[in-house]
């Protein structure tokens, strides 16, 4: 237990307040006594939000995208999944889910790239690194993404980190002047001048990190369930009729 809280700490303290648009409410007293628990056991330790579960006696906490659960009297921490086995519904995942599109919606689109027809069929968000072999591939097939329906929304996610060549060159890409002209040309290995101003990169990295995205290319659907790695165009275009087919059909 020891080695637990010190753990706890360090992959929790820098999450940000996201919140959830759907919650279960707790009452006032008991989420001030789950709070004060964590004040005192865990200081620094603070939820974005304290919800209660199906489980009696057991509370979810937030920590922007990600989820622990906790006993009334503030003694147990548990992680994991919540699953209701009656109805086989993934009670966790559902809420991961949540928590992952509200916490990119809290950014929007006019701090993401944006690539995609007047009026997609699907939109994905797609965590990107500009030095990414895959990434590339994936880009140079835009126009294709396009064409099926699909609109990409990028988020910048360096994997070397913060300070990087790669973290240097999405600022440029972002403070350029055309940022779409700039990022083809940085997708196609090309220099791009060096550029410097207000951008949204950290906070991109910080929310990968958050969600815990392992490589890249990154693909987050309209449901918050991320697919690994490079989808070809029309393959992604099937995967996303099939699991989002247009209403009426």
């Amino acid at each position: 237990m020891k080695k637990l809280i010190p753990l706890l700490v360090t992959a929790l303290l820098f999450m940000t307040g996201v919140q959830a648009e759907t919650a279960n409410e707790v009452d006032t007293n008991t989420e001030e006594k789950i709070r004060n628990s964590l004040k005192m056991l865990l200081p620094g330790l603070t939820p974005d939000t304290v919800n209660a579960t199906p489980v009696p006696g057991l509370y979810e906490l937030t920590f922007g995208p990600r989820i622990v659960y906790i006993t009334e009297d503030g003694r147990y921490l548990v992680q994991g999944k919540l699953v209701d086995l009656e109805t086989r519904k993934e009670i966790t995942d559902e809420r991961l889910s949540a928590l992952k599109l509200d916490a990119m919606n809290k950014i929007g689109e006019g701090q993401m790239v944006v690539y995609g027809p007047e009026a997609p069929r699907h939109t994905v968000t797609v965590f990107t690194d500009i030095d990414c072999g895959f990434c590339r591939r994936l880009h140079s097939e835009m126009e294709q993404y396009n064409k099926q329906g699909i609109a990409i929304r990028y988020l910048f996610y360096p994997r070397a980190g913060i300070g990087s060549d790669s973290y240097a060159k999405s600022v440029s890409v972002w403070c350029a002047d055309d940022r779409h002209a700039a990022m083809d040309l940085a997708k196609a290995g090309k220099d791009i001048p060096p550029r410097s101003c207000e951008n949204p990169v950290d906070a991109h990295y910080e929310l990968g990190q958050q969600m815990r995205i392992q490589g890249t290319p990154a693909i987050v659907l309209s449901d918050g369930e991320i697919v690994p790695g490079y989808v070809p165009p029309a393959k992604l275009r099937r995967a996303l009729d099939e699991r989002f087919p247009p209403s009426g059909s």
